[in-house]
């Protein structure tokens, strides 16, 4: 159990500050003006993320019979914004990574806000007066912050004051977040591993169908919207890898439930194969574009 607490209380925030920090190590000054410059692929990917996101998860749970501690951390999943994987996976499919980027660093200082409104609201909506945990507004707001923000400002300032040693850790710092990624999401599994299978067979349907509508729905609106090609692929993928790691901070040290955290574990699990397949078709079509051209 000890280690249990010391995994939650001291590698849980630190690895998530580093997953941050890498994410800013990646940003300029230049992306903003850049997002200035191009408001409105930044405007659908935020509008997209922001509030049709938790908007659709709160739809598909008002139709879905699932524990109500489980909705609870679903709502946390679909109130965090992407995360590193997103960037990359972006990187990979040859998006506009620059967009998601800007998209994860600018939502993730936006969720200093919008996450600890939307928890607030679920944990009120679907539990009772009981069984509900105390959420503090002021603590969750300063936890997001010091463990977001900060880091992604100290990563932005690296890359400024330090460009080529940003540039030589930028491989790496990938990497290493990553894998501080996977473990997590392990060790909340673990953590609850005599209640997962029970969590997985309510949760993961949910959080697969929340994840599949939400790449779908991401896509259609950029597709509506005459987005680049880049920069569908970007928003898609940001609106379909969330930010597991916060959400499973944000259930286990600031609401204080494990239980809230397993929705988190269990989506970062299944984005990966949706997003793989998204990945294929993406790089199946573009093989195909010069015959037909």
């Amino acid at each position: 159990m000890e280690s249990g607490n010391a995994i939650t209380q001291i590698f849980l925030p630190i690895s998530l500050a580093f997953i941050m920090f890498s994410v800013g190590l990646e940003l300029t000054v230049a992306d903003f003006k850049r997002v200035a410059g191009q408001p409105k692929d930044f405007l659908i990917g935020a509008l997209s993320q922001v509030i049709a996101l938790p908007l659709v998860a709160f739809i598909i749970l008002s139709f879905w019979t699932i524990d109500p501690v489980l909705a609870v951390g679903v709502m946390i999943v679909a109130a965090c914004p992407g995360g590193v994987t997103s960037n990359l996976m972006t990187y990979l499919a040859r998006g506009d990574t620059a967009l998601s980027v800007s998209l994860t660093a600018i939502i993730s200082v936006l969720a200093v806000l919008t996450l600890p409104l939307i928890v607030s609201f679920a944990i009120h909506h679907f539990m009772d007066a009981a069984s509900a945990p105390e959420l503090s507004i002021g603590r969750t707001v300063l936890g997001i912050f010091a463990i977001t923000t900060v880091p992604v400002v100290l990563g932005m300032v690296v890359n400024r004051t330090r460009p080529a040693f940003a540039r030589k850790f930028e491989r790496p710092a990938r990497i290493i977040a990553v894998v501080l990624f996977v473990v997590i999401i392990v060790g909340a599994i673990v953590a609850e591993r005599d209640n997962v299978l029970n969590y997985f067979m309510q949760a993961g349907p949910v959080t697969l169908a929340l994840n599949l509508a939400m790449m779908t729905l991401a896509l259609s609106i950029a597709t509506a919207s005459r987005l680049g090609a880049a920069q569908r692929i970007a928003i898609t993928l940001e609106c379909g890898l969330q930010n597991g790691t916060l959400a499973i901070f944000v259930a286990v040290t600031l609401v204080g439930s494990q239980a809230m955290s397993i929705p988190g574990a269990i989506y970062s699990l299944l984005m990966f194969p949706t997003a793989i397949v998204y990945l294929a078709f993406v790089i199946a079509r573009r093989a195909k574009q010069p015959a037909a051209g």
